[in-house]
């Protein structure tokens, strides 16, 4: 068990990158929409504004499976080192 967790540092660094990167594209995301509305009606005359909001739905839509791949990762990252951790404190307790 011990090779185990000589190998930690090495996921925690894994899992600080994954993290990160999931942090950026969430801020990235939310810049992206920062100043749209949920709904916005729109006459024949403002087409570019209607251009404008299908570009933008456009890129949210193209990081938001990126956006759940990562934070899936993260998700089990975690759970895989609070394994490691808990099985560890169990071999050193029986």
């Amino acid at each position: 068990m011990s090779s185990v967790m000589s190998f930690m540092p090495v996921v925690w660094i894994v899992w600080a990158a994954v993290i990160t990167f999931l942090l950026v594209l969430l801020v990235y995301r939310s810049n992206l929409t920062r100043y749209e509305e949920d709904q916005i009606f729109l006459d024949e005359a403002a087409n570019h504004q209607k251009q404008e909001q299908e570009e933008l739905l456009a890129k949210v839509n193209k990081i938001q499976p990126l956006i759940r791949i990562v934070t899936g990762a993260t998700c089990a990252l975690t759970v895989g080192i609070l394994g490691v951790y808990v099985w560890d404190a169990l071999q050193h307790l029986m």
